[in-house]
């Protein structure tokens, strides 16, 4: 089953692992076009979900890093847009989602559950891995925390019945 994190933002990291464990990342930025209005960057967010659902095999379960502090209002608001979208997304094509504190994430990764950017993308790199910015580490080391820890995915009853109440409660998949 194909497993996505992602580091919500403007310049959101994400990584991808499927179902053979491959596991691939990138960040993709959303800043909106000088002539957009503020809502394309969520719709352009929402297409290049559906694409990963499409191309990358069937998405079975998305855990994104949650945040509760942020270093400004509009970093707050584009998180909040974000987050928004996912969740939306999720519930329409009937996706698994969870989010992490970003402490857990970090902790996991470093051992110090504030670390900072340079930490995360070391973390990362020990691990094989070479992120381009700490985004795409951050979605790696959630990635990895997902996998070592033996998160519930879909397929899990753990997370679907959390998820989708009432389907588990009838059968449905």
């Amino acid at each position: 089953m194909t497993l996505l994190a992602l580091d919500l933002g403007t310049a959101t990291g994400w990584a991808i692992r499927t179902g053979d464990g491959q596991i691939v990342s990138g960040t993709q930025t959303f800043k909106p076009g000088r002539f957009e209005g503020g809502g394309m960057r969520y719709l352009r967010f929402r297409g290049w979900l559906a694409e990963l659902h499409g191309t990358g095999g069937p998405i079975g379960a998305i855990y994104f890093e949650e945040v509760r502090r942020h270093a400004g209002v509009d970093a707050a608001h584009a998180y909040g847009g974000f987050l928004a979208t996912l969740t939306a997304w999720c519930e329409h094509e009937r996706v698994a989602y969870a989010g992490v504190p970003v402490g857990t994430i970090k902790k996991f990764a470093t051992g110090k559950g504030n670390a900072d950017k340079v930490a995360m993308i070391e973390a990362m790199r020990r691990r094989g891995h070479n992120p381009s910015d700490d985004n795409e580490a951050d979605a790696l080391a959630l990635l990895h925390w997902v996998v070592d820890s033996d998160q519930p995915t879909a397929t899990d009853d753990r997370l679907r019945s959390r998820l989708f109440p009432r389907a588990s409660a009838t059968g449905e998949a």
